[in-house]
């Protein structure tokens, strides 16, 4: 199988509207196409048991692991080890995680896929509970950061108990997943909360964090206006780096959601630089603190300018609300 896909962001985002992808840093953890629709029912705790206790991991945190198991490794609900026990932050529900991880085919163990394994900016950022990577995503529950664990999930888990002939994958086979935990960002914005600018689009939040945006019935802002809803104080954001982002952009002309990374239940990593995103995209966030929820309404000459897409007209006054929860790397 192939290494996993490199994604840098949806190309509502990046400039003109070309996806640029990141060096070693997978954002999207599509291990195995068979298995997007695949998914059981989620479990807040997962136990150890024998298939999980009989899978050894060798080599440094972080580094491509060497796996030894017997074969073959058969589960009948899914469980889970932990080889080693990291002294990091504890996971939660929703939290956005950087992680690196081997996929074995339980049956036969053989290596299915593996992540970059590439030291700074590598990893698979996923979502702690969501459906990205069943169970993987619902055993990270109660994890802390620096952790290696193993999940073998079930037939039914992991494949949904179908053959997957391509990759010799039996309809009886389980999957062996050994991961590593590498970081952890915040789930949403947390910073304090500061009243927004007369005249501004106006912006209300459900309970984990999801904007919603109403535009004015005014003529949209001929420059670009950045505007601090919450105020975090984290680390400062930086030309270059790679931020990790929650976010929804919507059209002023036709209040219209085009692109939110909430609806993929995944937040976004993007490079902010010049030539990366749009501009700006780029200008409003530079400077920014890690914790900030940030307004940006972005003028056609910042943005796109005449270059229309499928849900962007030409000439289109772009309004975004902006989650940073961290930097990668």
């Amino acid at each position: 199988m192939s290494s996993v896909t490199r994604i840098a962001a949806s190309p509502q985002v990046m400039k003109r509207g070309f996806v640029r992808k990141l060096p070693a840093l997978l954002v999207v953890a599509a291990l195995l196409p068979a298995l997007a629709a695949c998914s059981a029912s989620p479990r807040e705790e997962y136990p150890s048991g024998d298939a999980s206790s009989v899978v050894t991991a060798s080599g440094d945190f972080g580094a491509q692991p060497v796996v030894d198991m017997p074969t073959p490794v058969i589960a009948h609900e899914t469980q889970v080890s932990v080889l080693i026990d990291g002294d990091g932050e504890v996971l939660s529900d929703g939290q956005p995680v950087l992680i690196e991880a081997t996929i074995l085919n339980g049956g036969t163990g053989e290596v299915l896929q593996q992540s970059g394994y590439a030291g700074e900016r590598s990893g698979v950022l996923l979502t702690v509970g969501s459906n990205a990577l069943p169970p993987v995503t619902e055993a990270l529950k109660g994890v802390t950061v620096g952790s290696r664990i193993v999940v073998v999930g079930t037939a039914a888990d992991t494949h949904g108990g179908q053959a997957v002939p391509d990759s010799g994958v039996a309809a009886e086979d389980s999957f062996v997943y050994v991961v590593d935990v590498l970081d952890a960002f915040l789930p949403k914005a947390d910073g304090a909360t500061r009243a927004g600018e007369n005249g501004d689009p106006t912006v209300v939040l459900a309970p984990n964090g999801r904007p919603g945006i109403t535009i004015p019935k005014a003529d949209a802002p001929e420059d670009l206006v950045t505007s601090v809803l919450k105020q975090g104080d984290g680390d400062v954001v930086k030309d270059g780096d790679y931020a990790v982002l929650h976010y929804t952009g919507v059209t002023w002309a036709d209040n219209k959601v085009f692109d939110s990374s909430w609806d993929r239940d995944q937040a976004a990593v993007m490079q902010l630089t010049a030539g990366s995103v749009v501009d700006g995209f780029h200008q409003g966030l530079v400077g920014q603190k890690v914790g900030s929820q940030v307004l940006l309404v972005i003028p056609p000459s910042l943005g796109y300018g005449d270059q229309a897409s499928d849900t962007i007209p030409a000439g289109s006054t772009l309004v975004f609300v902006v989650d940073i929860l961290g930097i990668a790397g």
